[in-house]
């Protein structure tokens, strides 16, 4: 809804445009247009702060007036495309920068790769300066406005983001929101005994309210960060530290935090980022009697976040970085007032989950049940789909969808845990328990997909069989998160079927996180191979990018579409459509190491007697039954519609 602005915010806004009205003009009608949801946001969480609207708006001028010309360009490219991060052709690709090319320079002499792959989408892990290690994975902030000394600079940032925008690709950055390490600057003047400091986090004299607190907070890293507050000796004081002794968790209830991210994220912003991933996000905001997680006022805060991007910088978009239930999930994107206006792209956590879980059981459905939980999503929003990312994989299991196939829960999730971690008699998977929880019997999973898939334990054994069906499972894997609708995120290595890393135990700050496990060093001389498919690598690479090719050629992948569950006649098969108005797709993937016959009954009912195959480019006329061989998949459209073929 567009804002009446009062007198004195209009001539602040002429005053700071002397020389320029059609600048002017543009500042004033965002400034109208997102005003609105800015401080709906803002006043819902500091109804107090009398002066945010003048001190915000003099952030929002000054970034205005640093936006370089092209990226003001891009401004308005997407203005007229809101839908940039919706279409077929955005593929993601996600890399430690020091992993794919040890610095940000030699980043920059790789971005042929990414554009050869297909991404236009490319998140860099963190690379804002941390504090010296342990920092976990660099997600300690030591500042935000300077990148890591051994990657390179600032400068070397944006003349990396500039090239990427050349080719049409996206730069995402993390930017953690819930702490900063113990040495950022506003740490260091808070143990000082700063009061303005000090009230930008959660200080406590005594253990008395960090007591009541505890009751009912979890623990995210029991096995070397048990509890949720730490002492400082400097200050005397206790800290919430939520995942790590040196990550001091920020206030949010105070404004100047506020401020200070909104002037941070524009800075960036400026610098060439254009995806911002909300790291932690959904622990900012803390109430005594819960788990401090998913409160209201997180939206709210989004809401004014991305309100002031929208006006300074609208060719950026918001990721929530929120692993939780499918209940809690949709607000990220909106539900309700922020219906559409908080993040505009999140983690379908549980789409990965139980890619997994299928794989491991050759039964699809609990798959089933946790898709049909999910309501639907704002239009003008997205999901990122993932088979592997940097973390652990956390068994996000309910028990309620579990109930409803005839399994629990709590034994479902023990299954994954001994399947991944190769307990389970006859797995074929090579992965790693990660953070074991004693109390609540958790146990998360580490490992590549390559070698979860199989890949590893095949290889040792020399069976070549084996080896082809590890890698059907991956290209199965992938198969789904290309055609879920969203944007696929590809994690580094996992396109050339890399394999654990288990060296990092020779790394003295990676030795007691097995999660660096999967998160090798680019392998360049095994990308070499990627063009033979005479080679694990080739085949892998050129499988996955003739399903990338198909993806981009097909429309009815547009976000803005739901992929919807068809119950399925047989459990061993997967069937998702999505009616686009070009015609009903119907995709199917068969979790089975055996050929599955399916029931065409399903297809025949949605126009699908005579279809064209997405993936292989083939006329399928349908019978009594569709053959899928071993893992198998399948993207069908209706083949007399000419506008859907190449």
């Amino acid at each position: 809804m567009k804002r009446v602005l009062s007198a004195s915010v209009l001539n602040a806004i002429r005053d700071a445009f002397p020389d320029d009205d059609r600048e002017l003009e543009a500042f004033q009608l965002r400034y109208e247009r997102y005003a609105g949801q800015l401080f709906d946001g803002v006043r819902a969480v500091y109804p107090d702060a009398e002066d945010l609207e003048e001190r915000l708006l003099e952030v929002l001028l000054h970034a205005w007036h640093e936006r370089p010309a092209d990226l003001k360009r891009l401004d308005s490219q997407r203005l007229l495309s809101p839908d940039w991060l919706q279409t077929p052709d955005v593929i993601g690709y996600v890399a430690y920068a020091d992993r794919f090319a040890d610095t940000l320079a030699g980043v920059l002499e790789k971005v042929e790769y990414i554009e050869e792959l297909g991404a236009r989408y490319f998140h860099l892990m963190p690379l804002l300066k941390p504090r010296r290690a342990p920092n976990d994975g660099g997600y300690a902030v030591q500042d935000y406005r300077s990148v890591r000394e051994d990657l390179g600079s600032m400068h070397d940032l944006s003349r990396l983001a500039k090239r990427l925008r050349r080719s049409n690709i996206s730069l995402c950055l993390d930017l953690v929101l819930n702490h900063v390490a113990r040495e950022h600057e506003w740490a260091e003047r808070a143990r000082r005994g700063e009061a303005k400091y000090q009230r930008y986090f959660h200080m406590f004299a005594d253990r008395t309210l960090p007591d009541q607190y505890e009751r009912t907070l979890p623990e995210v890293f029991p096995d070397f960060a048990p509890g949720n507050f730490t002492f400082d000796d400097e200050s005397g004081q206790w800290v919430w530290t939520t995942f790590n002794s040196y990550q001091w968790d920020l206030d949010w209830s105070n404004p100047d935090v506020f401020l200070e991210f909104a002037d941070l994220i524009l800075f960036l912003a400026n610098r060439g980022v254009e995806v911002f991933r909300l790291d932690a996000i959904a622990f900012i905001w803390k109430r005594m009697g819960t788990d401090c997680q998913n409160q209201p006022e997180v939206h709210a805060i989004t809401q004014a976040l991305r309100a002031v991007t929208r006006i300074v910088a609208p060719a950026v978009a918001f990721k929530a970085e929120a692993i939780v239930a499918p209940q809690q999930l949709l607000f990220y994107l909106g539900r309700g007032a922020h219906h559409g206006k908080v993040s505009d792209l999140a983690y379908h956590n549980s789409l990965m989950v139980q890619i997994w879980s299928s794989l491991a059981s050759r039964d699809i459905r609990l798959f089933e049940a946790a898709l049909k939980a999910f309501p639907p999503k704002p239009t003008n929003t997205t999901w990122g789909m993932y088979v592997r990312c940097h973390d652990d994989i956390g068994w996000a299991i309910s028990d309620e969808d579990a109930a409803k196939v005839g399994v629990t829960g709590e034994g479902h999730r023990r299954f994954l845990s001994d399947f991944y971690s190769s307990e389970f008699p006859g797995s074929f998977a090579r992965g790693l328990v990660f953070q074991h929880n004693p109390r609540t019997g958790d146990r998360r999973i580490s490992g590549s997909g390559a070698s979860l898939a199989g890949l590893e334990i095949a290889l040792e054994r020399g069976d070549e069989h084996e080896v082809h069906l590890a890698l059907e499972r991956l290209m199965l894997a992938h198969a789904i998160v290309l055609g879920f609708g969203g944007v696929p995120l590809l994690y580094m290595g996992d396109e050339l079927a890399m394999l654990n890393d288990y060296g990092y135990v020779d790394v003295p700050e990676h030795a007691e996180d097995n999660r660096w496990v999967h998160r090798p060093h680019m392998d360049w001389a095994r990308a070499e191979l990627r063009h033979d498919e005479t080679t694990i690598a080739g085949r892998m690479y050129q499988g996955l990018k003739r399903l990338i090719e198909a993806r981009r050629n097909t429309p009815h992948f547009h976000a803005a579409v739901e992929s919807r569950v068809i119950d399925s006649p047989n459990p061993h098969v997967l069937m998702l459509e999505r009616v686009h108005p070009l015609g009903t797709l119907v995709a199917t993937y068969n979790f089975s190491e055996h050929a599955q016959a399916l029931p065409s009954w399903p297809l025949h009912a949605r126009g699908l007697s005579d279809a064209l195959d997405r993936i292989t480019r083939e006329r399928r006329v349908l019978g009594e039954t569709l053959v899928l061989p071993p893992y198998g998949r399948a993207w069908l459209t209706p083949f007399e519609d000419a506008s859907t073929r190449w």
